[in-house]
Order: C-alpha cells, then sequence, then structure tokens
C-alpha cells in the first residue's frame, strides 16, 4: 500500500510564474485528444469496436462534401450563440440561457414571416427575410433583456434567471404551435404550416442544407473580433470583467457592460433561432433547437473566448452531433452519446486549463 502511495505521489502541481500563454492554446486540443481516447473506452465499454466507433463517429460526418456541407450548416448556430457568450463571459457576466434567448428569436422570426406568407404581401421574398432575421435578433436581445433588468434592479443571479427563462421560451414556443401559429391544415400536430420556398434562406450548394447564414456568421465573428480587440467598447467590457474595481475606478460603468453584453449575446442567439426556422427546418416546430444554446457554452471556452476560436469550437461540437446521429443510426447507440462526448470534452478542458497557471513536476 505505502509503494503504491508513493508511486501516486511521484508528480505535483507546482504553481507556475506566469499565466502560460502556450498551455492556454494547447489546452483544447489536448482535451479534444483525450476526448478521443475515452470516448474509445466508452464504445469499448459499450461492445463495440473502439476503432470502428470512433470512425462513425469523427470520420463519416466528413468523408463527403455533402457530410461537410451539413457540418458546417450545424457550427452555423453554435458560433453564432458563443460570439454572444463570449462577450458576456469577458464581462464576467454569466448567461446561461442562450438556448432560451435562441427559442425567443426563432420564434419572432417565424411568426414574420408566417405574417407575410399569405400570399398577399406586397414585399419581396429577400425584404421579409430581412425583416425575419431582425426580428430573431430583437426577440432574443429582449429575451435577454429580461435577465439583465432583473440583474440590474433587484441584483438577482443572472445564471438562475437566465437558465429558468428558456424552460418559459420552451413554453411559450409550445403555446404558439399549439395556438396562433399552428397550422389548421396540420392534422392536429403542434406545428406552423410549411413556409413557401421563396421565404426560406437561400442556399450556398445545391443538393445540400447549407445556407447563406454560414456566410452571415463568419462575418459576423471578423466583426466580433475587431470589436473585442481593436475598439474601445470591447476593451472596457474586458477590463470591467477581468479587473471590476479597476474599471470602477477609471469610470467604466458596470451597469453598462451589463446590458451590453447580454443585448449582444441575445441578439446572436436570437439570429441563429432565425436562421434554423427560415433555413433547414422551414417552419416553427415544438423543438427549434436540439440544444445548441447550451453546447454553445463548450464552443465559447474550446475557443478561449475568442471570435475567431469559436469557429474552430463549433465545428468540433457540430462533428459531435452529427457523429451521435450516425451512432445511433449505425451502431445502435442512444442519443445520449452526443451529450456524453460533449460533457467529456467540457470537463477535460476545464481539467487541462489547469496546467495554465500550474505544471507537473517531478517529485523527489
Amino acid at each position: 500500500m505505502q509503494a503504491t502511495r508513493s508511486r501516486l505521489c511521484m508528480f505535483k502541481l507546482e504553481l507556475r510564474p506566469a499565466s502560460s500563454r502556450t498551455m492556454a492554446y494547447l489546452s483544447p486540443a489536448l482535451a479534444l485528444l483525450l476526448t478521443i481516447f475515452f470516448g474509445g473506452l466508452v464504445f469499448l465499454a459499450l461492445g463495440k469496436n473502439p476503432l470502428v466507433g470512433l470512425e462513425v463517429f469523427l470520420i463519416e460526418p466528413i468523408r463527403s462534401a455533402s457530410a461537410v456541407a451539413e457540418l458546417l450548416m450545424k457550427t452555423t448556430p453554435l458560433v453564432l450563440c458563443a460570439l454572444g457568450l463570449s462577450i458576456c463571459y469577458r464581462a464576467n457576466v454569466w448567461n446561461i440561457g442562450a438556448e432560451g434567448q435562441l427559442i425567443a428569436g426563432g420564434l419572432a422570426a417565424g411568426s414574420t414571416i408566417l405574417f407575410f406568407d399569405n400570399g398577399a404581401s406586397t414585399l419581396s421574398p429577400g425584404v421579409v427575410l430581412v425583416l425575419a432575421t431582425l426580428a430573431g435578433v430583437i426577440g432574443g436581445s429582449v429575451w435577454a433583456s429580461i435577465t439583465a433588468l432583473l440583474k440590474d434592479r433587484f441584483h438577482a443571479n443572472e445564471i438562475l434567471v437566465s437558465l429558468m427563462l428558456t424552460y418559459i421560451a420552451q413554453l411559450l414556443l409550445m403555446y404558439a404551435v399549439n395556438g396562433p401559429l399552428k397550422d389548421p391544415n396540420g392534422m392536429n400536430f403542434p406545428q406552423s404550416k410549411m413556409f413557401s420556398n421563396e421565404y426560406l434562406l437561400p442556399h450556398l450548394m445545391t443538393g445540400s442544407r447549407l445556407h447563406i447564414g454560414f456566410v452571415v456568421m463568419l462575418v459576423a465573428s471578423l466583426i466580433m473580433a475587431v470589436f473585442v480587440y481593436r475598439s474601445f467598447a470591447g476593451y472596457r467590457l474586458t477590463v470591467g470583467g477581468l479587473a471590476p474595481l479597476a474599471a470602477r475606478y477609471a469610470g467604466f460603468s458596470s451597469r453598462k457592460a451589463l446590458w451590453t453584453s447580454l443585448l449582444i449575446s441575445g441578439g446572436f442567439a436570437g439570429m441563429a433561432g432565425a436562421f434554423e426556422v427560415a433555413g433547414p427546418i422551414g417552419q416553427v416546430l415544438p423543438s427549434i433547437s436540439p440544444g445548441y444554446g447550451f453546447a454553445a457554452i463548450i464552443v465559447a471556452f474550446i475557443g478561449r473566448l475568442n471570435p475567431i476560436g469559436s469557429i474552430f469550437g463549433g465545428l468540433v461540437l457540430s462533428l459531435f452531433y452529427l457523429g451521435g446521429e450516425l451512432a445511433q443510426s449505425r451502431l445502435g447507440l442512444p442519443s445520449a452519446i452526443t451529450g456524453l462526448f460533449q460533457g467529456m470534452l467540457l470537463f477535460l478542458l476545464l481539467a487541462c486549463d489547469t496546467l495554465i497557471n500550474y505544471r507537473l513536476r517531478w517529485k523527489k
């Protein structure tokens, strides 16, 4: 027993003199490699060949051009939500309700399209899509503003408020598809009517579901990178999050940082919801998102709260979504396999982040 204990204590964590910038960028890659390793062990525990399981989970989703297009399509809402969450977390505002803000934006966008999709509209389909996108942004921002208001006026915890508002948004969506937005010719199913083809987002590739929202996401990532690293407003948000007392001494308003970060975050999540409704879904359903708003939290941290890094994180989580779907259909595994891989990645990322401020030292 004593020999075993001594072997376990051969390494110790030692505080670094300064945070390692190298490990800050290597940590996500190391966490991903460990996730793949432990994922193979999960497949083995489930009675599956680990190599076959990892091939289905990680290789099959990118084997063809149409599969890559599907991967990029799923990346769009993940990155959009992560862009807003990164701003919040930089400002030390812990918004956990991007999923609810996405639902609110999708509901607002879908209602706008249904209002004009009646055969009597004089507006062109392009204008209607722009209005629907704006409605989605406003809907997500309004939903996020509830959290900002309660935090600002009553000092409510933004984590709990934003999370609970997600379930209220879901109930509001259920009411809409069972009431005012319900398709009268839908055989009593809780859903709206299908949007006309001209009111759907244009596709970038023939035969795929990849839509123009992907381009908007790339442009938004570049704009947010400039905002965060090259603008005074982005600097104020970052300082307010890292050093609240210094920000207050410099005259930066923490109240303004709260409202700005939450409105931006809600707007991006609402845009993601609008693109989902007007893109691959094509109608308002009881379930607009399979959990993109929650998965975007992992995307934001994989990307180091960097708008460009969020694209990499979005690709990884999108791969997990597609791999989970293929694992269900080809290997007969439960749908929870996707959430299992996401959870492993998050916890391993947090563990690897320890090496940013600490290093392993040989204990003589």
